[in-house]
C-alpha cells in the first residue's frame, strides 16, 4: 500500500498562490490515481482536484476550476497541487490520496490517505 505525505501548506493572504506537494513511497506510483481532498472546520471533506494514473485525465471541483492546477510526476512520486488566486474559503487542512482504478471524485474510494498539510488564507 502505497504511503503519502503532504507539504507546503502555510499562511497566505487572499489572492496569494501556494503550492502543495504529496510525496509517495513505493515502486509502483504510477499505478495510482490520486486525490486531493480538504476539509475545513465543522464543515465535510470536499473534491479538490484529481489525477489519473499516467496524468492523461484530470478533473478539478468547481469552486476551484481556473485556479487550482494539479500535475503529477511519477519519476518522482510525486503529485502537486499548484494553487492561485487564493480566498479566504479556502482555509482546510488539504489531504492527497490515493486509488487504483479511474478518477472519481468520492473520497470513500480512496484506499491511503495522508495525514494533511494545513492553508490559512486571510482576507
Amino acid at each position: 500500500q502505497v504511503q503519502l505525505a503532504e507539504s507546503g501548506g502555510g499562511l497566505v493572504q487572499a489572492g496569494d498562490s501556494l503550492r502543495l506537494s504529496c510525496a509517495a513511497s513505493g515502486r509502483t506510483f504510477n499505478t495510482y490515481t490520486i486525490g486531493w481532498f480538504r476539509q475545513a472546520p465543522g464543515k465535510e471533506r470536499e473534491f479538490v482536484a484529481g489525477i489519473s494514473r499516467l496524468a492523461y485525465t484530470t478533473d478539478y471541483a468547481n469552486y476551484v476550476k481556473g485556479r487550482f492546477t494539479i500535475s503529477r510526476d511519477n519519476t518522482k512520486n510525486m503529485v502537486y497541487l499548484q494553487m492561485n488566486s487564493l480566498k479566504p474559503e479556502d482555509t482546510a487542512a488539504y489531504y492527497c490520496a490515493a486509488r487504483v482504478g479511474p478518477l472519481v471524485t468520492t473520497g470513500s474510494a480512496f484506499g491511503s490517505w495522508g495525514q494533511g498539510t494545513q492553508v490559512t488564507v486571510s482576507s
